[in-house]
């Protein structure tokens, strides 16, 4: 017997419809084409699962401020506004802790899941910027967001995903948007030093 696999993509490394359950893999970015590949070779063997993972957010050692819900709760904090651009994009999150909850879930139930291609996210968090934005609010009420009337912004993806086959397996997320937005806050005003981020 081989090896076994358990891989992760990013949405991002694909260009998707609207709404999907498991989409074909079309490359939109040349940065994909390597992970577009590797998920479709090792697919052919049968001993891997691939989760393509939504925009993960949350608290971490080395904080991603430059993931959209960690940047606008950070600007919301910090800043106190944000100017949205293309407000009605919709995109699906998923809190870091809960990625790792699907690779633990996947190593277990492995031999049931091996094979496939799995979306994972969080299936309460299929919202657009605005509604991210208006999330935040209730719990930053001085939090000001604008929509730009002109503009376009450079990351163009709007899709809404289906996290049903995961979810068929048993597996479940564990922090809601909002639980993940509080415990970002509470970080946001403790640690203020960003030099070890991304950005």
């Amino acid at each position: 017997m081989g090896a076994s696999f358990v891989l992760a993509f990013v949405q991002a490394a694909f260009d998707v419809p609207w709404s999907y359950q498991v989409y074909p893999a079309v490359v939109s970015v040349a940065l994909a084409i390597d992970k577009v590949a590797i998920e479709k070779e090792l697919m052919q063997h049968g001993n891997a699962i691939s989760f393509r993972l939504a925009t993960v957010f949350g608290m971490s050692p080395r904080m991603r401020i430059d993931l959209l819900v960690n940047d606008f709760t950070y600007r919301a904090v910090h800043d106190r506004f944000v100017v949205l651009f293309e407000s009605h994009f919709k995109r699906n999150y998923i809190h870091v802790r809960d990625v790792t909850r699907a690779f633990l879930h996947g190593i277990v139930n492995f031999d049931a899941m091996k094979g496939q291609i799995y979306n994972v996210g969080l299936s309460e968090a299929n919202i657009s910027k605005f509604e991210l934005c208006q999330r935040i609010q209730t719990l930053i009420p001085s939090f000001v967001y604008l929509e730009a009337p002109v503009g376009k912004d450079p990351d163009q993806r709007n899709y809404i995903v289906s996290n049903a086959k995961i979810e068929a397996t048993g597996y479940a997320p564990a922090v809601s948007l909002d639980a993940g937005l509080a415990e970002l806050i509470k970080g946001y005003r403790m640690v203020k030093n960003t030099r070890y981020g991304n950005v």
